[in-house]
């Protein structure tokens, strides 16, 4: 496995190459973050990291910046070592669909279909998109994780 320096390195050389030049940071001296511009650019270049074998898929969190926002914020975390690569892509707050990584990460299925029921993201193409933690009877369009919900079923009001 390569050295930090190296990985990070080979992750923002890729970014910068891409088809559509990504935006990359450095939060951390052991982390970079990529912009993804397009849900079309994640399968490809997820795809990308894994040919390089630049670590694992650890985890995918969803992000709510608050209705202002009009977006919520997909984040995959992908461990190489001691580095840390997190792709983050923006999505429509409403009627968002995102391509599903569980065709080439198995794995990735039960934290989509977690961040799904939590913040109300479609995952296309996923083997099974039942809910996993929320009752059966929930009521649709309710999602307990949004800035927007206050508990008890309901919505927090505007």
């Amino acid at each position: 496995m390569p050295n930090l320096d190296d990985v990070l390195s080979i992750v923002t050389e890729l970014a910068e190459r891409w088809t559509w030049k990504m935006e990359t940071r450095r939060p951390e001296s052991n982390r970079i973050d990529i912009l993804l511009t397009s849900t079309a650019d994640l399968v490809p270049f997820v795809t990308a990291l894994r040919v390089q074998r630049l670590g694992y898929l650890s985890t995918i969190t969803g992000l709510d910046p608050g209705l202002e926002a009009g977006q919520l914020e997909l984040l995959y975390h992908f461990c190489p070592g001691a580095a840390v690569i997190t792709l983050r892509l923006k999505v429509p707050r409403d009627g968002s669909h995102v391509p599903t990584l569980s065709q080439i990460i198995p794995s990735a299925e039960s934290a989509e279909r977690e961040v799904g029921e939590m913040f109300g993201i479609t995952f296309d193409d996923l083997r099974n998109p039942d809910p996993l933690y929320l009752p059966d009877d929930w009521p649709a369009g309710l999602y307990p994780l949004r800035k927007d919900f206050a508990g008890n079923g309901r919505l927090k009001p505007a």
